[in-house]
């Protein structure tokens, strides 16, 4: 990945905290459980993590619910987190989504539940136009 992507050098220290963490717990357990030592990675390294971040959802001007996002690091990136045994296109439209609802540039999404950590990394074109 590297620097030359956008958040390049951010995106890879959260997936490289990602893999330590899965390392350490394998598949098996809940999100919550591999969301919660994450934040620790990442805030060892220096990260501000949000994690829980409830976002209003607006169909044009109008409210029309709250949804709650993973993960947001250094107010850049869209940590969603997963642990299922494997990603599905309904996990991609959900991430590709709240980019574009709430209006972020860079997601990354993390599956724990596989064998080895699963993830891919998402960007929102529209916040370039």
């Amino acid at each position: 990945m590297g620097s030359e992507l956008q958040y390049g050098d951010l995106t890879e220290k959260i997936i490289g905290c990602a893999m330590k963490v899965h390392r350490y717990f394998g598949l098996g357990f809940p999100e919550i459980i591999y969301q919660r030592a994450l934040i620790i990675e990442l805030e060892q390294l220096g990260l501000k993590c949000r994690a829980e971040v409830e976002k209003d959802i607006y169909y044009e001007e109008y409210f029309i619910g709250k949804r709650r996002l993973d993960l947001i690091v250094a107010d850049k990136i869209l940590v969603e987190l997963k642990a299922i045994s494997e990603l599905d296109k309904s996990s991609y439209n959900k991430i590709i989504n709240y980019l574009k609802v709430f209006k972020i540039e860079i997601g990354l999404l993390l599956n724990f539940g596989a064998e080895s950590l699963q993830y891919k990394r998402f960007i929102n074109t529209k916040c370039n136009q």
